[in-house]
């Protein structure tokens, strides 16, 4: 397992990112509050972290929602995944959405989120006139069908 060296300024209560278990791929958020935030069904809020990284350049953490969140009250990530560059220096937030039936409370220090290191490699875009042809071609969402039948939707 390669290990990589984050730079954490931490605001006071802010808890530092964890690996719950050894093999675990993502490191909880927790939210830092003065006082409860309700996020009505329906509707997402930004919840800060209190957490500042200096990423590596070469890397991006992606924030990803925690499944225990998504699949007891439809709380997810709403931008997942997140995308932190190795140059932001600015506050952690995640952005919540509450896809739930019922509003959702986040009390000061629950885990919102999970983050996961990611290397970065970059394109470079050169100018053609013309594309290679492919089997698929042009074909968008959903051209491939259900089971490599075209046309069948996969709903």
């Amino acid at each position: 397992m390669n290990i990589v060296n984050i730079k954490c300024k931490v605001s006071e209560g802010a808890v530092i990112p964890e690996y719950k278990t050894s093999g675990a791929a993502g490191a909880d958020l927790c939210a830092l509050l003065e006082e409860p935030l309700t996020i009505p069904a329906g509707k997402f809020a930004m919840v800060p972290t209190g957490l500042f990284f200096e990423i590596p350049q070469g890397y991006e953490v992606q924030v990803r929602p925690r499944s225990g969140l998504a699949a007891k009250n439809g709380v997810t990530v709403l931008n997942t995944p997140g995308t932190i560059d190795s140059d932001y220096r600015g506050e952690i937030k995640v952005i919540l959405i509450n896809l739930g039936a019922a509003d959702f409370t986040i009390n000061n220090g629950d885990r919102i989120a999970q983050m996961v290191l990611a290397p970065v490699t970059q394109a470079s875009f050169t100018l053609s006139e013309n594309l290679s042809e492919t089997e698929r071609g042009s074909g968008g969402f959903g051209s491939t069908g259900l089971n490599g039948q075209a046309g069948v939707s996969k709903n």
